[in-house]
């Protein structure tokens, strides 16, 4: 079974957490502190691979959870860090989040983290200094990444095969490649797409075959835009149309409307154009057909074909291979000017003077916005100052800290004091009382 789209929840492993711990020898009474840090979350990394071609088994497995790392233990022993979970997917798998790409794999052994684990907590020998021997606290591991993913399966092919139903196109694949597509007289014989590879004199071509295109295909009438997809990648289109068609020019033009519907780019493909079925027609009546096909097409090139007989198949096979080299050296000189581009100095020597300003990593790291909510009523039946605090950084920190222990919850208050966090609470209003949110946690500026 042929399926091009799936839906997966995608879970890597918790970080462990770090572990609170005192060194107990003989003859000492009173041993340092020597907890060990929590070990990393595992990852969920997708490998592409050639060997499938198809994302059924995600439907039957829409939960991927990488293991959790290990807590840390006493002698400063590190936990081990749990296992990736490697999943393999098909080539040409494109995972989305939120409908953003995350990642597009498009090469056989390709591979992408598609959730990051989280970091382990550390344990309490971190923490100990000149002022606190005995530190009694340690880190919770960070949660790992967790959503849903959307999986989208695009097919990789040289050519892809468009046209309306029963054109001829399944008949074509069977003749020239490898591949057994359902071939019948009648419409929408093809209803999952096909790939065959077709050998012609030194080198071969991959051909994708899709469900025939109707008017308004690009909506998701008929089979619709859910196989569109599958020729997106391709270098070259062939348009194969019926010689029988009493207006070939309207069917080649209305296959465009649909094509330039869905994607421009998908539109501004090469294209060649098959006139299919030729065995047995009059040359003359073979003839009228380009003619009409040519004013439409833009003097496109057509070849007229037979796949039962092999007429013009080969020469078809060779003007497509002439085709995609030419696509490839298209795309290699463009990537060639995209590259030197990067490399040229933008901009006049009167612009290169100015000062360039902006925030580098660490500093949008270490950056942190404070504001206030609307007033709550507390246990108490008081109302409270209400304030929320987002930043990279602090929101990591108040992930990993462990609000049953007191001395973590201090420490996080001091980190608020030491970067400005708390001066810029107190001038917006807020007191020892007031609810400070940060992440999903909660704290009052003093202990309560």
């Amino acid at each position: 079974m042929f399926v091009d789209t799936a839906k997966v929840t995608v879970i890597a492993g918790k970080g462990g957490d770090g572990a609170v711990s005192f060194r107990h020898e003989i003859f000492v009474d009173k041993g340092g502190p020597d907890g060990g840090d929590g070990g990393k979350g595992g990852d969920v990394v997708f490998v592409a691979t050639e060997q499938l071609n198809t994302l059924l088994k995600f439907r039957y497995q829409p939960k991927l959870k990488a293991e959790n790392g290990v807590a840390g233990s006493k002698r400063k022993k590190a936990g081990r860090a749990g296992e990736r979970l490697i999943v393999k997917v098909p080539v040409g798998t494109i995972v989305k989040r939120d409908g953003a790409i995350v990642a597009d794999l498009a090469r056989h052994g390709e591979e992408a983290v598609i959730a990051k684990g989280g970091d382990g907590g550390f344990g309490n020998a971190h923490f100990k200094s000149s002022v606190r021997q005995t530190p009694r606290m340690a880190e919770l591991g960070e949660p790992g990444e967790s959503f849903e993913a959307e999986l989208e399966l695009k097919l990789l092919a040289d050519v892809g095969l468009v046209g309306f139903p029963n054109a001829g196109k399944s008949t074509f694949l069977s003749v020239v490649s490898n591949a057994h597509p359902e071939i019948a007289n009648y419409e929408f014989t093809t209803l999952t797409p096909n790939l065959g590879v077709a050998d012609i004199d030194d080198g071969s071509i991959l051909i994708a075959d899709i469900p025939g295109l109707i008017e308004g295909a690009s909506e998701g009438k008929g089979l619709g835009d859910r196989f569109l997809r599958h020729v997106e990648r391709t270098a070259v289109l062939l348009h194969m149309i019926d010689a029988y068609s009493d207006d070939p020019a309207e069917k080649y033009t209305a296959i465009r409307r649909e094509l330039e519907k869905y994607s421009t780019e998908l539109a501004a493909r090469p294209e060649i154009i098959a006139l299919t079925k030729c065995e047995g027609l009059d040359e003359e009546i073979i003839a009228m057909q380009k003619t009409a096909l040519q004013k439409a097409a833009n003097n496109a090139e057509i070849v007229a074909i037979s796949s039962q007989s092999g007429q013009g198949v080969k020469d078809l096979l060779r003007l497509l291979r002439r085709a995609v080299k030419k696509d490839l050296l298209r795309l290699l000189r463009r990537a060639v000017k995209a590259y030197r581009q990067r490399e040229q100095p933008q901009g006049s020597e009167a612009e290169a003077d100015l000062p360039v300003i902006s925030l580098d990593e660490d500093q949008l790291t270490d950056a942190w916005t404070v504001e206030r909510l609307p007033d709550e009523t507390n246990e108490g039946g008081e109302l409270v100052a209400v304030f929320i605090v987002r930043g990279k950084k602090i929101e990591k920190f108040a992930r990993r800290t462990n609000f049953d222990q007191f001395e973590a919850v201090n420490r996080l208050r001091d980190i608020m004091k030491r970067t400005g966090i708390t001066h810029e609470l107190v001038r917006q209003g807020a007191t020892g009382e007031s609810v400070v949110r940060i992440g999903e946690s909660e704290l009052t500026l003093v202990e309560q």
